[in-house]
């Protein structure tokens, strides 16, 4: 699952690399450590030339209370093993709560890396997670829905990440799911309305492994409370070292620590 992720990106970066503009008034938080019940930000099918803030954690329009479905698994409940090599059909379009976000409600989430632990410790091993060759931000492939609050009649707009098997550095985690990472082809599909459902779920796959990385990290990203640059300083090596990139000075004029030896 992929239940945090890291956005510092400025908003005049995303902005120019969603071509999209932030919603008036907007205000946004970089943060380290996104997490369930934050607020962050999408760009969305019924807006798809705006960045508009959303909660992390999708509830459904007919929900009686909130619920934070932070993921949606693209298989629904089919390779409940989750096996990395299966191939059956994306059942996510029948799920109560996301077979009307599937067809109508999709999202970009941007993020500028995500954090994994592994299946048996969780987060008390938690690994950061992030595309080669300096691609931030990149997108995850989101749904969103609108629901409102019966006790104070405010419309809450939330989202949820698609999951699906894990790719080989996941595997190396080990942890066994992926988050849907989108190329920037994909990501107009993705907001398009015209773009078929079949063509939506051959979407639902993990992203190549080769163009990723992921090194160890303290287990302090376990606490919502914890946000700032020293949760992604490595306490480990990377899990695909070869071709290692150095990004550090980048990163740091983007807002992350320049202590940090490999994101």
């Amino acid at each position: 699952m992929c239940g945090r992720y890291i956005l510092v990106q400025k908003l005049e970066k995303l902005e120019a690399r969603y071509n999209a503009n932030a919603v008036p008034g907007l205000e946004f938080n970089p943060s380290y450590n996104i997490s369930p019940g934050k607020t962050s930000l999408i760009i969305s099918t019924d807006a798809p030339d705006k960045i508009t803030p959303a909660v992390f954690g999708l509830t459904p329009f007919w929900a009686k209370k909130e619920m934070y479905l932070f993921n949606a698994r693209a298989e629904g409940d089919r390779n409940k093993a989750n096996d990395p090599n299966f191939k059956g059909a994306k059942d996510i379009i029948n799920k109560p709560s996301f077979r009307k976000p599937i067809r109508t409600q999709r999202c970009l989430v941007p993020a500028d890396a995500f954090i994994e632990g592994t299946t048996e410790e969780g987060l008390s091993k938690p690994f950061l997670v992030f595309l080669k060759n300096k691609q931030r931000p990149f997108s995850f492939a989101g749904i969103y829905d609108d629901w409102l609050n019966p006790e104070t009649g405010e419309t809450i707009r939330s989202f949820s990440i698609i999951t699906t098997t894990a790719n080989e550095l996941l595997q190396k985690i080990p942890h066994h799911r992926s988050p849907v990472i989108l190329t920037p082809y994909q990501e107009k599909k993705w907001l398009s309305s015209k773009t078929a459902l079949t063509d939506i779920t051959d979407m639902l796959n993990a992203f190549d492994a080769n163009l990723m990385d992921a090194y160890p990290i303290s287990d302090k990203i376990k606490s919502p409370k914890n946000d700032d640059a020293s949760l992604i300083k490595a306490v480990g090596s990377n899990l695909n070292p070869d071709n290692e990139i150095n990004i550090k000075d980048s990163l740091h004029r983007q807002g992350f620590g320049r202590n940090n030896r490999h994101f």
